[in-house]
């Protein structure tokens, strides 16, 4: 005979339902690694250099998303980033890896090369030596600079100047040109001083951006913050702008209704206090001359809700004898 599902024992069938809860919980905060909810093909690719790059991060094709970064790892002298395809794409095994800038924020992605004929075999490693990492504009400034502070300015121009003796049997369009480059030389040979000073100054420019990423990059993730909770309480907002607007209406046509009537109430009250203006050292006497009376006061009622009062010579004192 079957027991009444109301008879039966709670304690069990609260234990199955929380286990039953939490295999739901963590199956819905893990969907994407389940063989069968999660699906794409996993793979790996190997960068000398990985900075900026996330988890989470985008992975495309010919600018397109095909699947997201799983992992970023160091191994040994290299990076190992871990992505999963979850389109239905095909790379050859072949194919060579890249990471790119996303946005002028700094948020990259990972761009995939397709070569090769077939298909890469899942779990499958791309070298280092098929791999491009990012390249930052501050190492780019670093670079130019270092280039340009190797350059022999005065060589530079001896050769400008050849080339433009050699060439001047040349057609009149060619020598106009070869001129322009030679007062151009000459220009930067003068200028040697100020260019070095001027690229000395860049390095140190580009240097004070490195050092100060963290701060800057801070700054825009409290500004995203600022400006994600703004668009939270829009209606907040919203509403406070529209009621102070209201009020400030009904508070004029207030003013407005009760002008004629205001008017004479503060003309009065001007007058009084003229009055008390005028007669004011009179006031101050009044108070310092109440002092005393006051005092006495306060001392005849100080026994409770009566007077003490005393009138000299209406009984005779005891024990006086009278002639």
């Amino acid at each position: 005979m079957n027991t009444p599902f109301r008879s039966r024992d709670p304690l069990p069938i609260g234990i199955a339902g929380l286990i039953a809860i939490g295999l739901v919980l963590f199956a819905a905060f893990n969907a994407s690694k389940l063989p069968i909810i999660g699906g794409g093909d996993s793979y790996v690719a190997s960068f000398t250099e990985a900075g900026g790059l996330r988890v989470g991060d985008d992975v495309r094709i010919a600018g397109v998303r095909v699947g997201k970064v799983t992992d970023v790892r160091l191994a040994g002298n290299k990076v190992d980033v871990d992505f999963r395809i979850t389109e239905d794409v095909s790379f050859g095994p072949e194919s060579g890896a890249s990471i790119r800038m996303k946005t002028l924020l700094g948020q990259k992605y990972v761009s995939l090369e397709p070569k090769g004929r077939g298909q890469m075999p899942e779990g499958a490693t791309i070298p280092t030596s098929r791999t491009v990492s990012s390249y930052d504009i501050i190492d780019a400034f670093s670079d130019l600079t270092e280039t340009t502070e190797s350059i022999d300015t005065e060589q530079l121009a001896d050769s400008l100047d050849t080339l433009a003796t050699e060439f001047s049997g040349t057609p009149e369009n060619v020598r106009l040109a070869l001129d322009g480059l030679t007062r151009l030389s000459r220009t930067i040979a003068s200028r040697d001083t100020e260019l070095k000073a001027l690229l000395k100054a860049s390095n140190s420019v580009s240097g004070t951006l490195a050092d100060q990423n963290k701060v800057i990059e801070k700054i825009i993730v409290d500004a995203d913050l600022l400006l994600a909770e703004l668009y939270e309480r829009r209606e907040a907002i919203h509403t406070l702008f529209t009621n102070t607007s209201a009020m400030a209406v009904q508070i004029t046509g207030l003013v407005r209704d009760n002008r004629a009537a205001l008017g004479p109430a503060l003309a009065e009250l001007n007058k009084v206090l003229e009055t008390l203006r005028k007669h004011e050292a009179d006031l101050t006497k009044t108070i310092d001359a109440m002092v005393p009376f006051t005092r006495v006061f306060a001392s005849a009622l100080g026994t409770g809700q009566w007077f003490d009062t005393y009138i000299q010579n209406l009984t005779v004192p005891v024990g006086t004898v009278s002639r």
